[in-house]
Order: structure tokens, then C-alpha cells, then sequence
């Protein structure tokens, strides 16, 4: 047998090469393939999402799987805190998103805001000095990060950031054409379903004083007796009624009745913690709800309340002054027995609440009555 002279080693060894380089290149492919998969399942999955809470738990949980990264965080920009606060109100636990960032000015993100240019990502080494406001908690060995701009209708509204213990994974020279789709889907499941959930809190909420409506405190009182029930947990209840109020509205006019009412609404949400819910029951009616408060303690924040009411007349519109007080009747959750219907057990709470309000009106007003 004939061995292959020099011509024919080179043209096989050039086969060669070019099936290995063919092999790369159908794997790189199939790779590609792959990952453009999972990149659209993960387009459709935040897509569909129904709430703030899902949107974000899905980019922080499937994010960094898909697409191997090492961290990724989300910072939002919220100038009055209005994201913040009304996603608290809907109830949800940020504590389950440590990554999830705000920051009260676009211009906190890093980003060359100069009007008329076109914001692209920054990509390059993890510079802790430069980047530990969008990775406060880093991984270890973090070395290249991308700050992807989330816009809408050219206004910023946050940056998704992402982090890779690898060096090269995101350098100034890399293409981000992909970030930047991404990124732009990001932003406007985000302004929708941020968008959605305040409608959801509009109809929450009592349009004159800005706290919850009786809807929202039903609902509220029925998820606050479970959870009571399950963390063994003390909940009171207390219903405030303004006294005489129907006198306001003769002396001063149903303005300046509307004026009393922001007004003693909003000293009685000075004087409770964010956990507490406050709710507009109808006319001049209130409900509190005290989170992990038992009768006793229920029964002080009731006092400090009728004492800020009582205190300072109420400044009206109309440059005029009122005296108002309220009575208050204080009641805490006792039945703890599981075979007991919640929804019962809310009704006899708020009447129980209710029942003591009718004493201290009857007591003279002006008054705090607990019952046991």
C-alpha cells in the first residue's frame, strides 16, 4: 500500500480541519439555537406576568439560569417613592427581593443623560467604587458587568444589571443588540404591569382621603386573621367615628366637612406603623387594623389618636377653623379556634369593634372603649 504522498496529507489534514471547524460551528449553532429557546420562553413567561411581585421574581429566578450569569439586579427609578409604597400596600415582601433596587433620580444609574442621545448599555470590568450601588451585594470574584437601560418612550425608568465572575463575558467591544432587546421587553412588562398594579390600588382606595376603602379593608382583615391564626400573632381592630359630624357639615358645608376629613384621616395614619391598614368604612367612619398588637397596645394608639384630633382644631380651606373629635371603640382578635369560619370571625371582630364605638358615643364621645 502506497503511503499518501505530501499533496494528499495536506488536503486531508485541511479535511480535517474543516470537519472539526464544521463540528464547532454546527454546535455553536445548536448552542445558539438553544439559548434563543429559552431566551423566548423567558420573553413569554414575564409577558404573561400578572403582577409586580411575579414579573420580577421570574427575571431574578430565570434570568441568570438562561442566560449563566452570576448576578442580576433591577433598579427602578422612583422619584416620590409612589412604586414602592403602593406595591407594599398591595402587599408585597421586598425581603423576598434583595435585588431589586430604587433610587430616587435617573441620573443615580450612571448613564450620560444628555438630551437627544441615544442611552446604550455600559459594558465592561466591575469597578466596586463605580458599580456598589447596582450590585450592593456582590458574588464573589464578580469581574464584568452590563448596565442595560430600561426606557420607555425615551424616558428611563431603570437599569437591569448584570454581573459575570468571567472577565470576558461582557467587554466595551462586545455587540448589544441582544441586551438591548431584552432590555426593552423588560421595560415595557414593567410599565405595564407597574401600570396595572396602581389601578389596582386606585380601586382600593377612597378617592377623598387618599386611604383604603371598605372593599379592600374586608379583604385585608380576612388574609390578617390567617395569617394570626398561622404566625399566633395578636390583631385588633378599632372603629373611629367623627362626633357630630353631621353638625360640621351644617356649620361649614360639605367642602369643609370633605377638608375635616383628610384631615382626621390623615392624623390617624400619623400615628400607626406601615404594617397597620387604615380604611374609610363610609361617611365619617374608620377601621384600623393593628398588626401584632394586642388590646393593650391597641388601646394607647387609640388614645394618641383621639388626643391628635382632639388637640388642633382642623384648618379648612376657606382659611376657617373647626373642633372635631372622635370616639373610638377598640376590640381584639380572641378566637383563634382553626374550625371556625375567618370570614365569621371578622364579622364579630368589627362588630365587637363596633359595640364599644356605640359605648363611648353613648359615654359622652370623645372617649376610647376597649373591650376584651
Amino acid at each position: 500500500m502506497h503511503e499518501p504522498d505530501a499533496l494528499t496529507r495536506e488536503l486531508m489534514a485541511e479535511n480535517e480541519t474543516l470537519r472539526a471547524r464544521m463540528a464547532y460551528l454546527i454546535e455553536q449553532a445548536e448552542r445558539n439555537h438553544e439559548i434563543m429557546c429559552r431566551h423566548q420562553a423567558f420573553d413569554l413567561q414575564i409577558v404573561g406576568a400578572s403582577s409586580f411581585p411575579e414579573l420580577v421574581g421570574t427575571i431574578f429566578r430565570t434570568l441568570p439560569v438562561i442566560s449563566e450569569l452570576d448576578i442580576v439586579t433591577l433598579s427602578l427609578v422612583d422619584e416620590e417613592a409612589d412604586i414602592y409604597t403602593v406595591m407594599h400596600k398591595l402587599g408585597v415582601d421586598f425581603e423576598q427581593f434583595p435585588n431589586l433596587l430604587f433610587c430616587e433620580q435617573a441620573v443615580e444609574l450612571g448613564f450620560d443623560l444628555a438630551d437627544g442621545k441615544r442611552l446604550r448599555p455600559l459594558l465592561g470590568a466591575y469597578a466596586p467604587a463605580q458599580h456598589c450601588a447596582m450590585f450592593p451585594h456582590p458574588p464573589a470574584g464578580l469581574q464584568s458587568v452590563a448596565l442595560v437601560p430600561l426606557m420607555r418612550n425615551t424616558r428611563l425608568i431603570g437599569s437591569l444589571n448584570l454581573g459575570s465572575t468571567d472577565p470576558n463575558r461582557f467587554t466595551p467591544n462586545l455587540g448589544t443588540d441582544f441586551v438591548e432587546h431584552m432590555g426593552s421587553i423588560i421595560a415595557i412588562c414593567l410599565e405595564n404591569v407597574i401600570s396595572n398594579e396602581m389601578l389596582k390600588y386606585i380601586g382600593l382606595t377612597d378617592s377623598l382621603t387618599g386611604v383604603y376603602n371598605r372593599r379592600y379593608m374586608d379583604r385585608r382583615l380576612l388574609e390578617e386573621i390567617a395569617r394570626a391564626r398561622r404566625q399566633g400573632y395578636k390583631l385588633s381592630c378599632m372603629y373611629i367615628d367623627i362626633d357630630h359630624f353631621k353638625r360640621v357639615n351644617d356649620t361649614v358645608g360639605h367642602q369643609g366637612g370633605d377638608d375635616v376629613l383628610r384631615e382626621v384621616s390623615a392624623r390617624i395614619k400619623a400615628e400607626l406603623r406601615m404594617s397597620d391598614a387604615l380604611g374609610r368604612f363610609g361617611g365619617e367612619e374608620f377601621v384600623v387594623l393593628l398588626i401584632d398588637a394586642d388590646l393593650e397596645a391597641a388601646s394607647m394608639v387609640a388614645q394618641r389618636i383621639r388626643a391628635s384630633v382632639a388637640g388642633q382644631p382642623v384648618d379648612l380651606g376657606t382659611g376657617e377653623q373647626v373642633a372635631v373629635t372622635v370616639s373610638i371603640g377598640v376590640a381584639a382578635l380572641s378566637d383563634f379556634e382553626r374550625d371556625h369560619a375567618i370570614e365569621g370571625v371578622a364579622q364579630d371582630l368589627v362588630a365587637t369593634a363596633d359595640s364599644a364605638l356605640y359605648q363611648a358615643k353613648a359615654g359622652g364621645r370623645n372617649k376610647v372603649v376597649t373591650v376584651a
